[in-house]
């Protein structure tokens, strides 16, 4: 297993690792169309506003609550173009026609993409509650999901997550078509990489480091056996102008280190 190593980082733009993530999670829209993007978490609302500045110019952005906005404000900022209204009816509505890409947080996952945001322990007598199912099943079943976990861990990458919230490859592939007809877990982006499913039984694959990690600190962080590629390349540097993007009109206020220090 080799991977890349620190010293051959290309550090000329003095990216930031929260950078690094910023770029990956913006990736996830790359080539998305019309759809509405869906970030969960400070890191992918600032990459879904990215992409939709530079290379996914059609992504439908909304303010959070119930409007659609035609302009990019920055993190935090009200938007000043409302092109739509979408409330709570209409944004179920939308999820089932599969017109969205969400990209949810998870505070366990494994190697099958099956995400738990509900519970840590035996769902009858949990040890911590969390947020709860949520419409985590719905999401990954209708439209495409990926994930943004900010400190990689194998308190996070578990071989079995407590509680399907998120439902996974094996999941869906057990119930059959109803059930795998539209799922698309496409990746997951933490602190330390890209991972996606690219495999023959879909389990989890490293397909990006971030600079300055290596495999095998992946590895150790990783609660089950992930497929590692013999050359594993780094995570795309962010260019000057998508640098200029994040730091002076997204993100100005650098809410992105404080998700992702450096």
């Amino acid at each position: 297993m080799s991977s890349p190593t620190a010293n051959t980082v290309n550090t000329a733009n003095k990216a930031t690792r929260a950078e690094y993530c910023v770029v990956a999670c913006a990736e996830a829209w790359r080539h998305a169309g019309e759809v509405l993007a869906s970030p969960m978490g400070t890191v992918p609302a600032i990459g879904a506003r990215l992409a939709k500045l530079t290379f996914a110019p059609d992504l439908l952005l909304t303010d959070g609550e119930a409007l659609l906005i035609g302009d990019v404000p920055a993190l935090g900022a009200r938007a000043q173009v409302v092109e739509g209204w979408l409330p709570y009816r209409q944004h179920l509505a939308l999820v089932a026609t599969g017109r969205r890409h969400v990209m949810m947080g998870a505070s366990q996952i494994d190697r099958h993409g099956n995400q738990n945001i509900s519970c840590i322990g035996d769902w009858a007598r949990p040890t911590r509650q969390l947020l709860g199912v949520r419409g985590a099943p719905i999401n990954t079943l209708n439209n495409p999901t990926s994930y943004w976990v900010p400190k990689h861990s194998r308190r996070v990458f578990v071989e079995r997550v407590d509680m399907v919230c998120g439902v996974g490859y094996d999941r869906a592939a057990e119930v059959g078509p109803s059930a795998t007809r539209f799922h698309n877990v496409t990746e997951v982006v933490s602190d330390l990489g890209v991972f996606d499913f690219a495999t023959p039984d879909h389990t989890m694959r490293l397909r990006s480091l971030h600079p300055g990690v290596t495999a095998e600190q992946v590895v150790e962080a990783t609660g089950f056996t992930l497929t590692v590629p013999d050359d594993v390349p780094y995570t795309r540097e962010p260019t000057a102008e998508e640098l200029r993007i994040v730091r002076e009109v997204v993100d100005p206020e650098g809410a992105r280190d404080r998700e992702v220090p450096a």
